[in-house]
C-alpha cells in the first residue's frame, strides 16, 4: 500500500492543492468550463474534451503560484518537461472527475459554512479581520460577480468534501500498527567486515585503448553547456545612497521638523476604581460611582482602600487601583481624554466608558523627552540618504533605461552618467545559479535569458533594463560566448582512467568478498571483523539500505550466519549476523506519534487509490502521448553512474 505513494507523487500533490483551499481563492478559482470545445483537445472525462486552452490556463495558474513560493530563481521550463505537462494535465483530469461526482452526489455547502471559509481567507483580511472591501475587490478584479464567485467557492468546497471523506475513512488496524512497530524495533547484533575497493586498486591495470573508448561512448558525460561571460550594471535606491551627501544643516532641520520621532511621549501613571453596569442597569452604577466620588472628596486618602473593596477591574483592584504608567493610544478614548487633564493628586468626574463608569486619578506624570540630536544623528543620516536614493531613482530610472538601449553596444555610458560600477560574471548558463542565501537575484532568468537572445549573442547588444526587484534595474552585455563543447580527451583523461580504475577495483572487491562469505558459510572465522554494534530499521548505524535488508531477514533461530552486499563503486561489506535482540519499549509518546504518521500514510494510500478509481469510473483518456505520464525507466545495467 505504502510503495504506491512513492510511485503516485504528482496525485498527492494535487490532492494537497485541493485541501489547501485559502491558496486556491488568493491565485483565483476559475472554472475550465468556458474554454471547453471539441478541437484540439488533449484528453478527455465521459466523452467531454480537455483543451489546449485549459491546459494553458492551469500552466500559468501553476506557474504563477510557484513564482510566488519560490521568487525570482524559479525557472518556468521546469514544468515544461513531459512529467511536468502530465501532472498539470491529471489535475486538471482529476478536478474535472470530482465535479461530476459531486454532481452524482447532491453535497451541499451551508451559507455558514462558506461564510467561515470566505472569513479565513487571508487575502479577504485586514488586521486578521475580514474586509468585505477587499473581498468585493478582489471579485471584481477576477471580472464576476459575488454570486458567481461564490458558486465557484462552493463547488471547490464540494470537491474538499469528497477527498476529506476519503481521508477520514482510512484506517491500520491495531494488528497490523503493532506488527509495523515490531519490525521497525527489531534489532540485530552484527560484526562487519569491509573489502574496500581501494585495497585492490594495485591490481587495476588500465589502458589508453580503454579510456578512449569510455571517452568515445560517453560524451555528453562531458559536455560544457552553452555560457557567456557577461558584464552587468544594476542601478538601485541602495546602490545611488552610497552617492547621497548630507549636510549638517539638513540633519539639524529633519531633527527640529521630526522631534517627536526622537523621544519619550508624555507618560502618566493613575490608579482607577471601576463600577461595571450590572444587568445593563447603567443608571444604578452610574449612581453607586458618583456615591464612591462624593465618599473620595470628603477622604481623599480612602482611594485605595475603596478601589480594592469596590472596583470590578481584575487586573488593579488588588493593587488599589493602580494602572502604571500609559501614553497616548493605550487606553480607550474617554478615560485617556480625561487622565490626559488632570494634575498629578487630581481626581477625575465620573467617567464612563464601554467598560463601565470609572473614577480616575492620576498619581505621576513624566513629561515628554526627546533624544539629543547626536544621539539619533547616525539614524537621520541614513534616512536623509534613504529618501535622496529613492528621489534620485525615480529620477535615474528612465535615464538609466534610455541609455542603455540608446548606446547600446556598451554599458559604460550609463554608468559614467549615473557613477555606477560595471560587475562582471563569467560562465554564465542558461540555467540560473542562486544567488549566494542573503544576497538578491541579479542575473535571475528575465536576465538570463535576455543575454542569450540572438541580438545580444551576437551583435553583443545591451539587453534592456529589467527590473529584478523593487527599486532595482539590471542590464547586462554579453562580452564572450562559448557554445555548447565536448572538452578534449586530453582534458578529462586523467578523471576516465580514475574513473575506470575504480569501478575495476570494485569488481575485483566484489569477486573477493563473495569468495570470502562463502568461505566464511562453510568454515567460521571471526579474523577482520569489527566489534559488534546493534542495527535495526530504524538505526542503521551507518550500514547501507541493500546490507540492512539481509541483516534484517535473517531469521532469529537460524543465527549466528553471515550475509554480504556490495556497496555500488566501493567494494563489499560482509557481516556476521551474531544474534536477534529485544527492541527497547517505546514511550508513549512515541508510539503515538508512529500511530499518526501510519495513519497520514493510509489515508494518501487511499488517495491514491481513490483518483486511481475517478479516472477509471469516469473512463478519463489522454489523447496526445505527449501528455502521458513515462513510465519508470529501470537504471541501466552497464552505466550506474557517470564521470564528473
Amino acid at each position: 500500500m505504502f510503495d504506491s505513494i512513492r510511485s503516485h507523487r504528482r496525485w498527492l500533490m494535487f490532492f494537497m492543492l485541493v485541501l489547501i483551499f485559502p491558496s486556491f481563492v488568493f491565485f483565483g478559482i476559475q472554472g475550465y468550463n468556458s474554454f471547453v470545445s471539441g478541437e484540439g483537445a488533449l484528453a478527455t472525462v465521459d466523452g467531454v474534451p480537455i483543451t489546449q486552452q485549459e491546459f494553458d490556463f492551469a500552466q500559468r495558474e501553476r506557474v504563477e503560484r510557484l513564482r510566488q513560493q519560490f521568487g525570482p530563481e524559479f525557472d518556468p521550463k521546469m514544468l515544461d518537461t513531459q512529467d511536468g505537462r502530465a501532472a498539470i494535465l491529471d489535475g486538471l483530469i482529476i478536478d474535472r472527475a470530482l465535479s461530476r461526482e459531486v454532481e452524482r452526489g447532491n453535497l451541499i455547502v451551508t451559507n455558514d459554512q462558506l461564510r467561515r471559509v470566505l472569513a479565513n481567507v487571508p487575502a479577504f483580511q485586514e488586521d486578521n479581520k475580514f474586509s468585505l472591501e477587499r473581498y468585493r475587490a478582489y471579485v471584481a478584479a477576477q471580472g464576476l460577480s459575488e454570486q458567481q464567485f461564490e458558486e465557484r467557492v462552493r463547488a471547490d468546497l464540494r470537491k474538499q468534501m469528497l477527498v476529506q471523506a476519503v481521508l477520514d475513512s482510512a484506517i491500520v488496524p491495531t494488528q497490523v500498527a503493532e506488527r509495523i512497530d515490531r519490525v521497525l524495533l527489531e534489532q540485530r547484533e552484527v560484526r562487519i567486515l569491509p573489502l574496500r575497493a581501494e585495497q585492490y586498486l594495485s591490481k587495476v591495470s588500465v589502458t589508453d585503448a580503454q579510456v578512449s573508448a569510455f571517452y568515445d561512448s560517453h560524451k555528453s558525460n562531458f559536455e560544457t553547456p552553452e555560457n557567456v561571460k557577461a558584464e552587468y550594471l544594476v542601478l538601485s535606491a541602495d546602490s545611488l545612497a552610497g552617492q547621497a551627501v548630507v549636510s549638517e544643516a539638513d540633519v539639524k532641520a529633519f531633527y527640529e521638523q521630526n522631534k517627536g520621532r526622537y523621544g519619550v511621549e508624555e507618560q502618566r501613571r493613575a490608579s482607577h476604581i471601576l463600577i461595571a453596569a450590572e444587568g445593563g442597569d447603567k443608571a444604578a452604577a452610574r449612581k453607586k460611582a458618583e456615591g464612591i466620588l462624593t465618599a473620595l472628596k470628603a477622604n481623599p486618602g480612602d482611594f485605595a482602600k475603596i478601589a480594592t473593596e469596590q472596583s470590578k477591574d481584575p487586573g488593579s483592584a488588588a493593587q488599589g487601583g493602580d494602572l502604571g504608567f500609559f501614553g497616548k493610544g493605550m487606553m480607550v478614548k474617554p478615560f485617556e481624554d480625561a487622565a490626559f487633564k488632570l494634575k498629578v493628586g487630581e481626581t477625575s468626574e465620573v467617567v464612563e466608558t464601554d467598560f463601565g463608569f470609572h473614577v480616575i486619578r492620576v498619581t505621576e506624570i513624566k513629561p515628554a523627552e526627546a533624544k539629543p540630536l547626536a544621539e539619533v544623528r547616525a539614524e537621520i543620516e541614513k534616512d536623509l540618504r534613504t529618501q535622496q536614493a529613492q528621489k534620485r531613482y525615480a529620477e535615474a530610472a528612465e535615464q538609466f533605461t534610455n541609455l542603455v538601449y540608446e548606446q547600446s553596444d556598451s554599458l559604460q555610458p550609463a554608468a559614467d552618467k549615473l557613477g555606477l560600477k560595471i560587475a562582471t560574471q563569467d560562465n554564465v548558463t542558461r540555467n540560473v545559479s542562486p544567488a549566494a542565501p542573503g544576497q538578491p537575484q541579479l542575473l535571475n532568468q528575465r536576465v538570463v535569458e535576455a543575454l542569450f537572445a540572438e541580438d545580444a549573442v551576437k551583435n553583443r547588444r545591451n539587453t534592456q533594463a529589467i527590473e529584478v526587484a523593487p527599486n532595482t534595474l539590471v542590464a547586462a552585455r554579453v562580452v564572450d560566448h562559448r557554445p555548447a563543447a565536448v572538452r578534449p580527451l586530453d582534458e578529462v583523461k586523467a578523471v576516465i582512467r580514475q574513473r575506470l580504475e575504480r569501478d575495476e577495483a570494485a569488481k575485483l572487491a566484489r569477486t573477493a568478498g563473495e569468495e570470502r562469505l562463502a568461505e566464511l558459510r562453510k568454515q567460521a572465522n571471526e579474523a577482520g571483523f569489527s566489534p559488534p554494534i546493534t542495527v535495526s530499521r530504524r538505526a542503521p548505524q551507518g550500514l547501507p539500505q541493500n546490507l540492512l535488508n539481509e541483516v534484517l531477514l535473517t531469521r532469529a533461530d537460524k543465527l549466528p550466519t553471515y550475509v554480504g552486499a556490495e556497496v555500488e563503486g566501493a567494494g563489499f561489506l560482509i557481516a556476521n549476523v551474531v544474534s536477534a535482540k529485544e527492541a527497547a519499549a517505546q514511550l508513549p509518546a512515541q508510539r503515538e506519534a508512529e500511530r499518526n504518521a501510519l495513519q497520514r500514510q493510509a489515508a494518501a494510500a487511499d488517495e491514491v487509490a481513490y483518483a486511481e478509481g475517478l479516472r477509471v469510473r469516469h473512463k478519463a483518456t489522454v489523447l496526445k502521448p505527449e501528455f502521458r505520464r513515462e513510465p519508470a525507466k529501470a537504471p541501466a545495467a552497464d552505466d550506474k553512474s557517470s564521470a564528473k
